[in-house]
């Protein structure tokens, strides 16, 4: 099959360390497909992967990072795929179990491969995969989200904020979004509110009928009293940097009446995808995004995602 390049980690990888090599082209096996990557999105996943979980056992080394990308089929083994076909892929194994996305050509499986069809260019399209369908879950698979909700966006100033703000606006819910910095408050626009979160929300909002916090475990108990009796509150990121809560007690630290659930990224389905793409098309939206990067230039990449001052997600382009 020839060489292809691709970013290949096997021990904890900072920005200034990563390296574009030479790696044999996968071959194709049954149930999987292999997709020539026409770009990817940078996540905060792969960033943990790099700093910290690389060491763990269940991580498969040498690995290409990369959970998410676009691209073409090149060859869809026994598959319903054609060479050609437009698809994106996430999750389920990439770039920890298997090889992921940060190279030309990746090997994947087809349960977690989506046909799709869209006048979006590459660079938009790359945007799209983890960021959208997790905001998507979040909102709708989780939340049951409704034009007459009022939404409240704990730790918005991030990829995911910005689309959970956009398909809200778009289906026309009122939104608060919170942000720890002034700063950011010229991105969250599109919200109706823009609150700075010291931490403490309970008792200083009212009529919040759903919840989606970003920031995770640190924040979670507040949020879960910050809310309207009858609210879900969806809990679905990490921001914080507290990955569990110890201690919890649900009788005690649920409010009576209000409705905790979470948001598991890892099981994609072709109709939900297909949702997705549909809900573009039908409010004439394009995905928010921050700088765009080509492959070439992926240190580079990896450096702004590292430094915190993307202010938004980082598309990477194959040229």
């Amino acid at each position: 099959m020839g060489k292809m390049k691709a970013v290949v980690i096997d021990k904890v990888t900072e920005a200034n360390d990563i390296e574009i090599k030479k790696v044999e082209i996968p071959f194709v096996k049954p149930g999987w497909v292999l997709v020539k990557v026409k770009g990817f999105g940078l996540n905060h996943s792969e960033q943990i992967l790099r700093l910290e979980e690389i060491q763990a056992d269940y991580i498969n080394k040498p690995v290409i990072p990369g959970i998410e990308c676009v691209g073409e089929i090149v060859d869809g083994s026994d598959s319903q795929f054609k060479a050609g076909q437009k698809v994106i892929a996430l999750m389920g194994g990439m770039g920890r179990s298997f090889d992921g996305s940060y190279a030309e050509y990746a090997l994947l499986p087809v349960h977690h491969v989506f046909a799709i069809e869209s006048d979006l260019n590459w660079e938009e399209l790359a945007a799209i995969p983890e960021t959208y369908f997790t905001a998507w879950g979040s909102l709708f698979e989780c939340l049951q989200l409704q034009s007459e909700d009022t939404l409240l966006i704990r730790g918005a100033s991030c990829a995911l904020g910005y689309a959970a703000i956009q398909i809200a606006k778009a289906l026309g819910s009122q939104v608060i979004a919170t942000t720890h910095k002034e700063k950011y408050f010229s991105q969250l626009s599109a919200a109706d509110e823009v609150i700075i979160d010291d931490g403490k929300l309970a008792g200083k909002i009212e009529g919040v009928t759903k919840a989606l916090d970003l920031v995770g475990p640190k924040s979670l108990l507040d949020t879960l009293k910050a809310v309207d009796k009858g609210a879900i509150v969806c809990e679905t990121g990490i921001l914080g940097g507290v990955y569990a809560l110890n201690g919890f007690d649900p009788i005690k630290d649920i409010p009576n009446g209000v409705y905790l659930t979470g948001f598991f990224s890892n099981y994609p389905t072709q109709k939900i995808v297909d949702d997705i793409f549909e809900f573009f098309k039908k409010y004439n939206l394009k995905p928010i995004y921050g700088p765009v990067y080509k492959f070439k230039d992926i240190e580079e990449a990896i450096a702004m995602q590292d430094s915190g001052r993307a202010n938004g997600k980082i598309v990477v382009v194959m040229e």
